[in-house]
């Protein structure tokens, strides 16, 4: 998060961040203890507001109504904070149950192996209470179970689980990995704004992922709220309830949009990145043409270099 001496540096700083990107900042004003604005992107629009405080300055997005402005927001200054940060280790990679609090949230992702459909990120809150209830479900790492038996764990999760689910469609998707330029850091980006939407409906402390990349990505990507929770990363995460139960509803939302896309298209978009997925690509090609690749696919799959 960027940060200023005072109201008035900070939304200097945060101007040269999004204006050069097309955002406008309008009618600027003075309110108790700060400043608030209208910030507007296309058919997108809120209110920011700025506070000077003893604590010093911050941002507050609380006015923002509209999800999609907010996650464009996020996504920006987590970015500059990528850009600005030093490396930040997290806590223990090599994990056995009884090292874990019982309260905390699991994250996973879904669709990255994928070259057709989107990437999907999902967090779940799991407590002693709930944890119980889904291991009497059966609930499991996604890739141990068939996709018909997470169509029926997913809503039974959802119905005991505070949850959240981050889909990243095939055009934004495609969009951030120019700006991003790294799987792995897209990857954090994901799991950062899953993680910060479940702490936006409480105070949770902890958070499990599976372990990608750097250590640090997922610290590095996360805002305000993100900054104050124990982060444990662990190769193979899925073995725990928390990110077992994430795993399936991510997987869930994957197949669904992948469902989708192959009914609006009429033609049936597979999963993985085989010699099937080239020769389906080639089709859709034929029908659609190379630029629609854009809506269904990600584009920097080597999948593509066969087209």
């Amino acid at each position: 998060m960027i940060t200023g001496k005072n109201k008035f540096e900070l939304l200097t700083k945060f101007k040269s961040i999004v204006e050069p990107k097309g955002w406008l900042v309008e009618n600027v004003k003075e309110i108790n203890y700060g400043l608030q604005f209208f910030l507007k992107i296309e058919k997108e629009q809120g209110i920011i507001r700025i506070f000077e405080g003893k604590k010093g300055v911050r941002f507050d997005f609380s006015q923002v109504k509209d999800l999609g402005l907010l996650n464009k927001l996020e996504m920006i200054l987590a970015l500059k904070a990528q850009d600005n940060a030093k490396p930040v280790s997290t806590t223990l990679t090599s994990l056995d149950a009884q090292d874990l609090p019982e309260e905390l949230i699991g994250t996973d992702e879904s669709g990255k192996g994928d070259f057709f459909g989107p990437l999907v990120i999902a967090g779940v809150y799991v407590n002693k209470t709930n944890a119980q209830m889904l291991q009497e479900l059966g609930v499991m790492d996604s890739k141990k179970i068939s996709d018909r038996q997470i169509a029926e764990l997913a809503p039974k999760i959802k119905s005991i689980c505070p949850y959240t689910v981050v889909a990243i469609g095939n055009e934004k998707y495609n969009d951030l990995y120019i700006k991003i330029k790294n799987l792995n850091k897209l990857l954090a980006w994901g799991h950062a704004r899953a993680i910060e939407n479940l702490l936006g409906t409480n105070d949770y402390k902890y958070v499990l992922s599976d372990k990608f990349g750097d250590e640090g990505l997922i610290k590095k990507a996360l805002l305000d709220k993100g900054k104050s929770v124990t982060l444990y990363q662990r190769p193979k995460a899925e073995e725990f309830i928390s990110v077992a139960a994430a795993s399936i509803i991510a997987r869930n939302e994957f197949v669904n949009r992948l469902e989708k896309l192959s009914n609006k298209y009429k033609i049936n978009l597979p999963k993985g990145a085989s010699n099937n997925t080239i020769s389906v690509a080639k089709e859709f090609v034929s029908k659609y043409g190379k630029e629609e690749l854009e809506y269904v696919a990600k584009l920097h799959f080597k999948t593509i270099e066969h087209l």
